[in-house]
């Protein structure tokens, strides 16, 4: 972040005039329309990136957009994106990470626009939100349509399993029939809701409550349900095929690309909002798990559910089970091991002659189809994922064994050992060939984040996602600053005096901590580098102070994040969520807490596969993959302090390698310009003043 206006080489284009730049005029015509509506300010950086954006779509190239805090971007694309619509004959695409963005996009930003440009358009602009078939109720399954598994939730103890963002916490102890509860409510729910939309759910419910309600795209039946015309994930894609804006996520991006399956309308203009998480949002949607306990799920199923003889897909499970028996949680950076491979050989053979033997089935029992469906989902699954696992050092793809731990009562997180089960990994090394082919190709692109550069260059991102090497697409990147005058609303404080951090928070950075807590008087939101050290700082702080101190997990995020919006004195702790999804203007964050640089855990097997690929490419595999990884992480976690024009307050890193290492100097460039000091009474009188006004 920069006071000028800078370009992907550099250059200033602070001089620029955005009326000038090709197909500008309109969009920025809209802009100016509504933030003058809206009763806003005209801010210099949101108008520059209105008219690189509609440049973008006029000209046809890529775009990178690096918009600060304050700069307005979801409004700075949307007007021209709204201009672009008025005469496109495809829907165009926003695609953003977090389902909290998404929503203010569909709920806030996209209504007030539009409401705001009332009789400025030539026609009505229709929006659409667009999300994965299983954030849909099916009416097929709600009217019994689908058989139901022995064992409901057994699909949601497996290793891969991933919460929903908006998943009611689970309890140290579940009370009796509260499942039988959550799925009454779904269902009293379902007879009125219009979208069948999980978001829709308030208070939220559990995973294991919605898949009683929904179906996987691959267990869906598709035209041969009876219940199709009427299928609320059919009519989202229906809305949104007819809609001139989709909202949608990274994931549906990426099964589009990589996958190849049509999941969104045909477009030819996408629009990629937190683009700094697009690499790692595409990875995680790719990645696969294979496991025991998977593929014995998918056996009993198909037993269950067809006439195919599942024993050989057992035996398989046994066979991976002992084979993964001893093996350290690590990268396999050799591949897997003779008894390994053979395993899942077993299971991949094994899989195919289930899916072969399954296709016929008693068409005339009531359950006959969906319950075959369901069966050959997940064996089409389990083969799937074999076949990737054996096929992983041909298509440059990485393996790793993981075992997760869990928490206990009253001893924290607890590590798993060599014996407890395993699951193999499967991810791509690098997303960029594919993405280049599979979203970049045909299209055009604008890409846009607080923190998309590093350092004042583009060039990390754009090599990441595929946009530099040979045959790369032509792009343009540009910074367009933020209107915040960080030097003088804040101040970064490097605590060079302590030593380098261990596994464990020291001594020393409690007393430091708890000097900063006491003379801010609360108001700090503690960003820590894991779940036990934040649980360890708010425990040991707590002892220390009697000013209340939140930690996450001990209520849903929401409740938390308002609770320290509500009150001043309150400070709240927690890990990456926090990192980037706190938006909190005002006196009730007066003090950003970092208690390390946010690398990679050595132990990281995609980060450590991609830093030796870097090195075998002649690069600086710790630089290009680890420091970078950590200046955008630490670009977003500052980035929480200032939120608005009258926001003043410290940001406190805790790592004195920030000060000290070589590397230190990468790390600051891609910080907020705040005021820098080291001196620790300077800062401490600063909080001290700040807590008093």
């Amino acid at each position: 972040m920069t006071a000028a206006f800078v370009d992907e080489s550099g250059q200033d284009v602070s001089g620029v005039r955005p009326e000038t730049l090709p197909g500008a005029q309109d969009a920025l015509d809209l802009l100016d329309t509504a933030v003058t509506a809206m009763g806003g300010q005209v801010r210099d950086g949101q108008r520059l990136m209105t008219a690189k954006v509609a440049e973008a779509l006029d000209r046809g190239r890529h775009l990178l957009v690096q918009a600060g805090t304050g700069t307005g971007k979801s409004l700075a694309y949307l007007a021209p994106l709204v201009e672009h619509a008025q005469h496109a004959d495809k829907p165009v695409v926003v695609a953003t990470a977090t389902l909290a963005l998404q929503s203010q996009i569909v709920g806030r930003d996209v209504p007030r626009l539009l409401a705001a440009l009332e009789g400025e358009l030539e026609r009505e602009v229709d929006v659409a939100l667009l999300k994965g078939r299983s954030n849909y109720a099916c009416l097929h399954k709600l009217e019994g349509g689908y058989p139901s598994d022995d064992d409901p939730g057994a699909l949601f103890a497996l290793p891969d399993a991933a919460p929903h963002p908006g998943a009611a916490q689970p309890e140290a102890t579940e009370q009796p029939g509260r499942l039988g509860q959550e799925v009454q409510r779904l269902r009293e729910w379902a007879c009125g809701t219009e979208t069948g939309d999980r978001d829709e759910i308030l208070p939220g419910v559990s995973d294991k409550a919605w898949r009683q309600v929904s179906v996987t795209a691959k267990e869906c039946l598709g035209r041969n349900c009876p219940m199709f015309e009427e299928c609320f994930a059919e009519l989202a894609k229906q809305r949104a095929g007819e809609a001139d804006i989709v909202i949608t996520n990274h994931a549906l991006l990426a099964i589009n690309a990589f996958e190849g399956i049509t999941v969104l309308p045909e477009h030819d203009v996408v629009v990629i909002d937190e683009a700094h998480e697009l690499q790692d949002r595409v990875t995680g949607a790719v990645t696969g798990q294979l496991s025991a306990a998977l593929v014995r799920a998918a056996a009993a199923s198909l037993r269950k559910h067809t006439s195919a003889n599942p024993d050989s897909l057992t035996a398989g499970a046994a066979n991976l089970e002992a084979a993964l028996m001893g093996a350290p949680a690590e990268l396999l950076h050799r591949g897997l091991d003779d008894a390994q491979a053979a395993a899942v050989a077993q299971i991949r053979d094994a899989a195919r002659t289930a899916m072969s033997e399954s296709k016929g089935g008693s068409g005339g029992e009531k359950d006959g189809d969906a319950g075959r469906q369901m069966a050959r989902s997940r064996v089409s699954d389990v083969l799937e994922l074999a076949e990737r696992i054996l096929a992983a050092t041909d298509s440059h793809e990485v393996l790793w064994i993981s075992r997760p731990g869990g928490w206990e009562p009253g001893r924290g997180y607890v590590s798993a050992g060599d014996t407890d089960p395993a699951t193999l990994h499967v991810a791509p090394l690098s997303v960029a060939g594919t993405l280049r082919e599979g979203l970049f190709d045909g299209r055009t692109v604008v890409l846009t984040s607080a923190t998309l550069s590093v350092g004042s260059s583009f060039d990390s991102a754009a090599g990441a996602l595929g946009l530099r090497g040979d045959g790369a697409p032509r792009w343009e990147g540009v910074d367009v600053g933020s209107p915040f005058d960080y030097p003088r609303q804040g101040i970064l404080y490097l605590a060079k005096h302590l030593e380098k951090p261990g596994r464990r928070l020291t001594e020393a950075q409690l007393e430091e901590m708890l000097a900063l807590l006491e003379a801010s008087r609360g108001g700090t939101l503690g960003l820590f580098s894991s779940r036990r050290a934040a649980e360890e700082a708010a425990e040991a702080l707590r002892r220390r102070t009697d000013l209340p101190i939140l930690c996450q997990g001990e209520s849903s995020l929401a409740g938390l994040v308002q609770e320290f919006t509500d009150d001043p004195a309150t400070s709240l702790f927690g890990t990456m969520s926090l990192w980037q999804g706190v938006d909190v203007p005002g006196s009730s964050c007066r003090l950003v807490m970092i208690d390390r640089i946010p690398f990679p855990r050595p132990d990281d097997p995609l980060a450590t596969a991609r830093s030796r690929a870097a090195e075998r490419a002649g690069g600086n595999g710790f630089m290009s993959v680890s420091a970078t990884h950590a200046a955008v992480r630490l670009a977003q976690g500052a980035g929480r302090l200032i939120r608005a024009g009258g926001d003043r307050g410290v940001v406190a890193i805790l790592d004195s390698r920030i000060a000290t290492a070589r590397y230190g100097g990468f790390l600051r460039g891609s910080l907020p310009p705040l005021w820098t000091t080291t001196d620790r009474a300077v800062v401490l009188g600063a909080l001290e003043r700040l807590a008093t006004t």
